[in-house]
């Protein structure tokens, strides 16, 4: 599995507007050697989670600065639940309180990062669980 390269999607949920983050994680991901798939602004989690069996994706990494995390991510992971894809990777970040961080890690985040997070460090950990998952693939694990 070592030639396959991680396909991500790079979501915001909800009314939030700003993306400047989200688009600098694509491009680091991008720089990291990942496919990134970027969904744009106002999406619907339905729509994120179709966005994401349509392109078989291996992560999804969500991002608000909405306030809107406790509603709109839980809903993110329902749709991804509705369409099998349980075992994607589900990643987040943005302006997320550390005791929600925690709640929402319990609900089934692998990681969520908050400000100041060094963009090479979102992308050596995605890059460290893949290859974790990759080599479990094969053991039944």
């Amino acid at each position: 599995m070592k030639d396959r390269r991680i396909r991500v999607l790079i979501g915001k949920p909800g009314l939030d507007g700003h993306d400047r983050g989200a688009k600098t994680v694509a491009s680091v991901l991008r720089d990291h050697g990942m496919e990134v798939i970027y969904t744009g602004l106002h999406k619907t989690p339905a729509m994120i989670a179709e966005t994401a069996l349509q392109e078989d994706v291996d992560v999804v990494g969500l991002s608000i600065l909405s306030g809107a995390h406790m509603e709109l991510f839980p809903r993110v992971r329902e749709e991804l639940g509705k369409r099998d894809l349980q075992h994607v990777l589900l990643v987040g970040g943005g302006i997320i309180p550390e005791e929600d961080m925690e709640e929402l890690e319990k609900g089934g985040f692998t990681k969520l990062f908050g400000p100041g997070t060094h963009t090479d460090d979102i992308a050596n950990f995605i890059k460290d669980e893949m290859q974790k998952r990759w080599a479990n693939e094969g053991t039944g694990a």
